[in-house]
């Protein structure tokens, strides 16, 4: 038996969580900082690290004393260090290595994508390798295969806005707060999904990257336009619409890569994985695949999925010394 620590700063989340084995939690503590971030409509970085700074040692006692374990437990202490904003990873990364060094205790370096995936396996006891991942979330967008529990290829990649970047800049222009992928899902519900028609891009057969920065543009062009006309739309009409368009081709890619793999395990992460019309298509879409989803809670930033990861690559011998550092631009495939 393992008992890992798991903490995750990469972006406005503090968390800290004690997983067994990879898979079974024992406590899994997230402080948010959705709504400090809201008012200015996105996350401020420099903000993000200060507050990361205040609580993260609060966060991992609760998650010491909500597990009803010690440090002396503990038998590695994994973190994210990549990819994120700097200023919130080295927090995390500061504290890591503090308790690694004080407790000698192994530090695991974690991958925050890599974490994203191994959520699955934590919701998902019987799930193991190799699986075709599509992790879309506000800072990334990819469609990985899963060969092992610490080996990935990308098989596809954003080349410009990532799925959830798309969705808080539409939020925005249609006036809706955020986070805006969550508000953009409870819009649509009411909306007209065939109101509109944004145009989506492709690379050609055989290519799985995804683009979504044309689709963001056809719906400002869209609203500036009827605003300049004094024309009225529903602003429900638009995000069904522009929601539409951006899981359809979400989901084209990913069974794309997964046909070509002749894989047929197919699972979701990251925080648009939460996004209720991907689920439905996908399911819709998927007969006689193997679907696997995160619930909810484990869509989002979280340190269960950090420890999980970091379990795996603990037993593949990945050990940090005290020079690791943050890294906020790391490759899925080099951790």
């Amino acid at each position: 038996m393992s008992l890992i620590l798991g903490i995750e700063t990469s972006c406005d989340e503090t968390a800290a969580a004690v997983v067994k084995d990879g898979r079974e939690i024992l406590s899994n503590i997230i402080s948010t900082q959705i709504e400090i971030h809201k008012k200015f409509g996105g996350v401020v970085p420099e903000i993000a690290s200060r507050k990361h700074l205040e609580i993260v040692n609060a966060v991992v006692a609760e998650a010491l004393e909500q597990a009803n374990v010690t440090f002396d437990d503990i038998d590695a202490i994994g973190v994210t260090y990549g990819p994120g904003l700097v200023g919130a990873l080295l927090v995390g990364v500061s504290a890591a290595k503090a308790l690694a060094f004080a407790l000698d205790k192994p530090l695991v370096p974690v991958h925050h994508i890599r974490g994203h995936i191994c959520a699955n396996f934590i919701e998902h006891k019987k799930l193991e390798p190799p699986f075709i991942c599509l992790v879309a979330s506000g800072g990334h967008s990819h469609i990985v295969h899963v060969r092992d529990y610490t080996e990935f290829e990308v098989l596809g990649r954003t080349r410009d806005d990532a799925a959830g970047e798309a969705f808080d800049k539409v939020a925005r222009i249609l006036g809706l707060s955020y986070p805006g992928g969550p508000e953009i899902d409870k819009c649509a519900a009411s909306g007209n999904e065939n109101f509109a028609k944004f145009k989506k891009v492709s690379f050609g057969e055989g290519n799985y990257d995804f683009s979504f920065s044309g689709i963001k543009t056809g719906v400002m062009n869209y609203v500036n336009n009827a605003q300049q006309k004094g024309e009225k739309f529903k602003t429900e009409d638009i995000a069904a619409s522009f929601q539409k368009s951006v899981v359809e081709v979400l989901v084209d890619r990913l069974l794309e890569a997964s046909d070509k793999c002749g894989i047929k395990k197919i699972a979701l992460a990251g925080g648009v994985a939460a996004n209720s019309r991907l689920r439905k298509e996908l399911e819709s879409r998927s007969k006689g695949y193997d679907i696997y989803f995160p619930s909810l809670p484990f869509c989002t930033d979280n340190a269960a999925m950090i420890a999980s990861s970091a379990y795996y690559e603990f037993l593949k011998g990945n050990i940090a010394d005290m020079t690791l550092n943050a890294v906020p631009y790391l490759d899925i495939e080099n951790n």
